[in-house]
């Protein structure tokens, strides 16, 4: 049977609302698209709840008007520099272990893990198991149907500002439209970039957005450690317009088109014209001094990522290297310098084996976009935290564990 999913990309930049088809076979087929500019967001974060909702539905409204279907609720991605993560241990007995693991036990177990101290003012969003421990035995993927007498899981706990949290959920239901799942974006992007091979071996996950750097690091085919930072593709064109005195808008258009990350491979005799300040007022500027300024402001979001990954721990367990994503992962010269700061293999990932209407979809800007569809499919189960009366959530509580889909349907 066909199922329609919906996901909404609250950027810093854009607001993208995809509608998607998924067959029996579990193919998604888009059929509908919404991106419009992003108003009232600040770093991911809501700081104008009306310009914000204003921008959402809009977003909204293009993608109905285009698939032809009224959306009623949609998986809504998250991010900001209020988001944390800590990992947490669960340990339960399994009553009669001759019947094996059963779903229940496992949610038990993840149930146990939740119990963390955390401020008042913050909501768990995510409990993503990293993996479980049979009557001693570690390394173990998935227990259901194990002989074990007691089960203990490693989880993975993400947590957010919970008035961030409150202010976004606003927004979107203030455009009737309901919540399926609040989805942190490197999550969401994970599933859109990353291959299997990747994430088992381990991988960097690094979605430099508009107003954020979103990292998350999978090892053994699981999240092992995210964290948000306060810095994007924004401050790259504010440096621009800094340095070359000219407005935003001018200062975007220049990095887009002329920009690079590696002012050495730039002519030092090539030139740009540029609009700046005061009336009708233009001037000549060298093409390398433009890609110096960038390079500056790259160089030291690699040098974040960088120290976020040497304080995760995993430094040394990461052979896949680091994979790029988000519009600034568009930036010509920037896999290059990556690499030769991160002394890891990079590439740059974007959404694969699209199909519907994927004309734009196929750039590194959009993987958040498709990957909240993509978490969709997996995760489309009923949510005992929805009102199912009108699809809004109860807050708080907002999110529960999300168990692989098939320790939740068993």
């Amino acid at each position: 049977m066909e199922r329609t999913i919906v996901g909404i990309d609250v950027g810093t930049t854009k607001i993208c609302t995809l509608v998607g088809e998924v067959d029996e076979a579990r193919n998604p087929r888009i059929v509908g698209v919404g991106v419009t500019p992003a108003r009232g967001i600040r770093k991911g974060v809501v700081v104008n709840v009306q310009e914000a909702t204003e921008a959402i539905a809009a977003s909204i409204e293009k993608a109905e008007r285009i698939s032809g279907y009224a959306i009623e609720s949609a998986y809504v991605g998250l991010a900001g520099s209020h988001i944390s993560a800590i990992n947490s241990r669960g340990v339960v007995a399994i009553n009669r272990g001759e019947r094996g693991v059963q779903p229940a036990d496992i949610e038990r177990a993840l149930d146990a893990s939740r119990a963390v101290a955390i401020p008042h003012n913050r909501e768990i969003l995510h409990v993503i198991p990293r993996g479980y421990t049979v009557d001693g035995d570690d390394g173990v993927r998935d227990p259901l149907g194990m002989q074990a007498y007691r089960l203990e899981v490693e989880s993975h706990i993400i947590t957010g500002a919970t008035a961030s949290i409150h202010n976004l959920v606003k927004c979107v239901q203030t455009t009737d439209v309901g919540i399926d799942a609040l989805v942190l974006e490197p999550l969401a992007s994970g599933e859109a970039v990353l291959t299997d091979v990747e994430r088992e071996m381990g991988v960097v996950l690094a979605d430099i957005g508009g107003g954020t750097t979103d990292i998350a690091i999978f090892i053994e085919g699981s999240i092992w450690h995210t964290v948000v930072l306060p810095t994007g593709g924004e401050h790259i064109t504010n440096d621009v317009g800094v340095g070359l005195r000219t407005p935003f808008t001018t200062a975007e258009e220049l990095k887009i088109k002329h920009g690079h990350a590696r002012p050495d491979s730039i002519n030092p005799d090539e030139t740009i014209d540029v609009a700046v300040f005061g009336e009708g007022e233009r001037q000549q500027v060298s093409r390398q001094f433009l890609s110096q300024i960038i390079e500056a402001r790259v160089e030291e979001i690699f040098d974040l990522i960088l120290q976020e990954i040497k304080r995760s721990g995993y430094d040394g367990l990461l052979p896949a290297g680091v994979v790029l994503c988000g519009g600034t992962a568009d930036l010509a010269g920037i896999r290059d310098l990556a690499r030769d700061m991160l002394n890891l293999p990079v590439r740059i990932g974007a959404p694969q084996d699209l199909r519907g209407l994927v004309d734009i979809l196929g750039s590194p800007a959009y993987g958040t976009s498709v990957g909240l569809l993509q978490w969709g499919m997996v995760h489309d189960v009923p949510h005992p935290a929805r009102d199912r009366r009108n699809g809004h959530f109860k807050l708080p509580g907002i999110l529960r564990a999300f168990l692989p889909e098939r320790q939740i349907r068993n």
